[in-house]
């Protein structure tokens, strides 16, 4: 099994998202699955280019958005998708099936040789767009430890777009997916894609657990530094796109603008020298 310091050291890793175009089978498909291969790899580039430690796919134009099990089409191309992704970045590689599917990601991740999953629901039980997601640690780990596989599960605490149908007090819900959950890192997000996360709820999930802690969603160069000290790492993508929407292209110039405000926040110059460090680290990282 890998672990978060074997993946990335002790550096504070900005995630970048890759927004796939709709994959086959799902309603705004093109009928041109070379151009998710390209469109894929072109993002990969511009990330690699700009200095990012980590890359997650996610299918993210596939709404609506099945509540748990994808098609095998789904599951195919995100396997297929992410190879190449991995293979050209050679930097840290994340899966996230939408909406909640984590043995599609966990078998995906594990037939590209990914290193991570995300889980937007990995306890319990949520009320979101598609319905109600339920929570399916026991089968996940489960099928991790039949397929052998070294893949990480990074679980979303109150996964942003959703609703918990029990609300419980946040410290508690961290502790149990540590304890129960057995996930190996926790995500914090706002309400929506592009809205920023609670600092004081950071805080809470902080003192509650040991695991590592990601903040994911609505992280701008502006309002980085409320939550650099206490987060382990951060996922950004909508930043990362022309005008900060989600929906639109890479922009690299905002992209480095991002590793630039992390670097002065780290009381470094530039981000180019910790990402060259990040990318020799996982080429030689040994599963323990």
């Amino acid at each position: 099994m890998r672990s978060w310091r074997k993946l990335f050291g002790g550096r504070k890793p900005v995630i970048a998202c890759i927004h796939l175009p709709a994959l086959p089978g799902s309603p705004r498909y093109a009928g041109k699955i070379d151009r998710v291969y390209e469109a894929a790899l072109e993002e990969t580039e511009i990330y690699r280019r700009a200095g990012v430690d980590g890359l997650l796919v996610e299918n993210f134009r596939d709404m609506p958005f099945f509540p748990d099990r994808v098609p095998a089409e789904t599951v195919a191309a995100m396997a297929a998708v992410t190879r190449e992704v991995v293979r050209a970045s050679g930097l840290p590689v994340g899966v996230n099936v939408l909406r909640n599917d984590a043995a599609a990601a966990l078998a995906a991740a594990t037939a590209a040789a990914a290193h991570f999953i995300r889980v937007n629901v990995h306890l319990g039980a949520a009320v979101g767009d598609p319905g109600i997601l339920e929570g399916r640690a026991h089968e996940t780990l489960r099928r991790r430890s039949f397929l052998e596989s070294p893949v990480l599960i990074f679980a979303d605490l109150r996964v942003k777009h959703a609703v918990p149908l029990v609300v419980r007090d946040l410290a508690t819900e961290a502790r149990e997916l540590e304890e129960r959950g057995l996930a190996d890192a926790l995500i914090v997000t706002g309400r929506r894609t592009g809205e920023a996360a609670d600092p004081a709820a950071l805080l809470t999930v902080r003192a509650s657990c040991r695991l590592p802690i990601l903040v994911g969603s609505g992280l701008t160069p502006e309002n980085l530094a409320h939550f650099h000290a206490q987060a382990q790492g951060f996922i950004v993508g909508s930043f990362f796109k022309k005008g900060g929407r989600a929906e639109h292209r890479v922009e690299e110039g905002r992209v480095r603008a991002f590793l630039q405000r992390r670097a002065e926040l780290e009381g470094r110059s530039s981000p180019e020298a910790g990402a060259a460090f990040s990318r020799g680290r996982v080429r030689s990282a040994a599963c323990r």
